[in-house]
């Protein structure tokens, strides 16, 4: 089942989208913080974006140029603002599509099939971890937080992503270091230990302090 992550503020719009692309066996989420879209967006993992332009707090091309520093993901407009420099300022955002308003759900429904079978017949889904605004790119190997990137080497990056999926958890050392062997390098106490302060010295230059907390005698967790 594709994920839809649908940024529309007209609940009437909204419901009906989600209705109708539900009965096509999509599985589609509404957002319900508008200041606060990409967390939703980071959380609920999606495979594609359906957006509109004018929204409370930020408008739709600021999300869309959000979206495309951690994502990929194919992103279709949707607007009554179908002039032709509302349609060159979304390309240029980098959506994939523009659909005017008002639409068919019908037409909608297909230009989506279109659009899911180009991005992913041939090709992996693009995965993301969130934590505290930070977002973790799994296909990139790349952490992104208030429009910095950092590149992660690739045993700071399996560090990362085994307490960002674990977040409310308190990950061992023994675990880490078993998890990093399965990349055929092997790991001590003394490496890990290494390899955990290099990437919290990258996180506190990207503004993330105390975001890997030390449980003492035990391992770590996320902060």
């Amino acid at each position: 089942m594709y994920k839809i992550f649908l940024v529309e503020d007209d609940e009437i719009i909204a419901k009906s989208i989600k209705k109708h692309l539900s009965a096509w066996d999509y599985e589609i989420y509404d957002v319900k913080d508008f200041s606060n879209v990409m967390a939703e967006f980071a959380s609920f993992d999606p495979q594609l974006v359906l957006m509109d332009i004018t929204l409370p707090f930020f408008n739709g091309y600021y999300w869309c140029g959000e979206i495309r520093k951690v994502s990929k993901i194919p992103i279709i407009f949707l607007s009554s603002a179908s002039d032709n420099m509302n349609v060159v300022m979304a390309v240029n955002m980098g959506a994939d599509d523009f659909i005017s308003k008002p639409f068919d759900l019908e037409v909608l429904t297909v230009k989506i099939q279109a659009m899911l079978r180009r991005s992913y017949d041939f090709a992996g889904k693009s995965q993301i971890l969130e934590h505290r605004g930070a977002i973790l790119n799994l296909t990139e190997t790349t952490l992104t937080y208030q429009d910095h990137k950092v590149e992660l080497t690739k045993n700071e990056f399996r560090i990362l992503q085994i307490l960002m999926e674990n977040k409310e958890k308190v990950i061992s050392r023994d675990v880490l270091m078993t998890k990093l062997w399965e990349g055929d390098d092997y790991v001590d106490e003394n490496t890990l230990s290494v390899n955990v302060n290099r990437l919290r010295k990258k996180l506190e230059t990207l503004g993330l302090r105390d975001f890997i907390m030390t449980k003492k005698g035990i391992g770590y967790r996320l902060g």
